[in-house]
């Protein structure tokens, strides 16, 4: 998911995401709230510049996480205190994790879907995150093969994937369905890789797919900071496996098409 704030009902005050306020601007957009304001965001985590952003207005932002199936949040990202004396970009590290459970919820757990064992808390190991308890649904109208499959092994299968790190909790990198598997047998999350692109100030859209045996990425940008990005790609391509660097670079000079739900068409 992009991250988007709007500040104003004027579109020419749009053209100024949270990330990218003057001091005049936040201190314009915060006047007349006096009070404090805390927010919840779901989906995909709060990349630094979100967090940056918000706290430029004072607002305090949390992660949270949950589906339909399980009446919305259902999981969250518990902040510490201690976390406010950290650099912006640990503390979005740290906010990106998941895994402390709504009171109402029995658990959530990271499993490999085949054994229905616990991943590795080794920070690589990639599972699917489930789910049990009193906020997940009874199940789908009148679709008894759905329900089945989404609760195989008495756990609700939520179809996201994720990494336990030493510590128990996890960093969702993506949808089950839309993993790539490559031909030599690596599984590459889409969603995993967009996230570290979208670190690149540069980068507005971006969406990566297979081609052939390699991986590609489509960059929607302003055409003079193409370069940016290419240098930005070569120095991650440095900090990945093999297999998940990127090998084909494109570029678009509109915006990526999205769904009827604003979501990146992968197909």
């Amino acid at each position: 998911l992009r991250h988007t704030v709007r500040a104003s009902a004027d579109p020419a005050a749009d053209a100024a995401t949270p990330a990218t306020l003057t001091a005049a601007e936040a201190e314009s957009l915060r006047a007349g709230i006096e009070h404090s304001v805390a927010g919840l965001i779901a989906g995909a985590a709060p990349p630094a510049a979100i967090i940056e952003g918000a706290e430029k207005i004072g607002f305090d932002i949390t992660h949270v996480y949950g589906l339909t199936e399980t009446y919305g949040p259902a999981a969250v990202c518990a902040k510490h205190d201690d976390w406010n004396a950290l650099d912006i970009g640990e503390r979005a590290r740290l906010n990106a994790r998941q895994g402390v459970r709504y009171h109402l919820q029995r658990d959530v757990r990271v499993l490999d879907p085949q054994t229905m064992q616990p991943v590795p808390q080794d920070g690589e190991t990639m599972g699917e995150i489930m789910f049990r308890g009193n906020l997940v649904m009874k199940g789908y109208l009148k679709n008894e093969k759905a329900t089945n499959e989404a609760f195989a092994g008495g756990w609700f299968h939520t179809g996201d994937l994720a990494r336990m790190d030493e510590e128990g909790f996890y960093y969702i990198t993506g949808r089950k369905k839309n993993l790539i598997i490559l031909a030599s047998g690596e599984n590459v999350s889409p969603e995993e890789l967009e996230g570290m692109l979208e670190k690149c100030h540069a980068v507005q859209e971006c969406i990566v797919k297979e081609l052939g045996k390699k991986i590609r990425v489509v960059v929607y940008c302003e055409k003079q900071h193409q370069q940016t990005v290419r240098d930005f790609i070569a120095q991650m391509n440095r900090t990945v496996p093999l297999y998940k660097r990127i090998g084909v670079v494109e570029f678009s000079e509109t915006p990526l098409p999205r769904n009827g739900a604003g979501k990146l068409v992968r197909k």
